[in-house]
């Protein structure tokens, strides 16, 4: 079944974003549930106003073999201007120098050039 992973809410298959919040919902073996967060066991490898940009390094990460986790703090709720909400990627603290020297690998690649037609 897909969860919100912001909402924690779990909804019907078919269903990809999450009605309350629009976040994209993920399958469950993706999802890390509140319960299992423990802070002795996760630490912050980035931070981004922007949670797609941390969603792909998410993914890019979890493709890598590295689990990782998005925590947003974001409130859709709440009208201001701006954007002042913190987007944190989490990983296992025996993996936060392989998820680093991943992130760092990817933040210094050339952006890929369109071929000309």
């Amino acid at each position: 079944m897909p969860i919100c992973p912001n909402c924690n809410y779990e909804y019907v298959e078919g269903i990809t974003k999450c009605p309350d919040c629009g976040t994209a919902l993920v399958s469950e073996e993706f999802y890390v549930r509140p319960e299992d967060w423990g802070e002795e066991g996760w630490e912050v490898v980035f931070t981004s106003n922007l949670e797609y940009e941390v969603e792909m390094l998410r993914d890019n990460l979890i493709g890598a073999g590295i689990q990782a986790a998005v925590l947003s703090q974001k409130d859709r709720n709440f009208p201001a201007p701006g954007d002042f909400s913190v987007v944190k990627l989490l990983v296992h603290k025996e993996d936060v120098q392989s998820a680093l020297n991943f992130i760092e690998h990817i933040k210094n690649q050339p952006p890929e050039q369109e071929e000309e037609k």
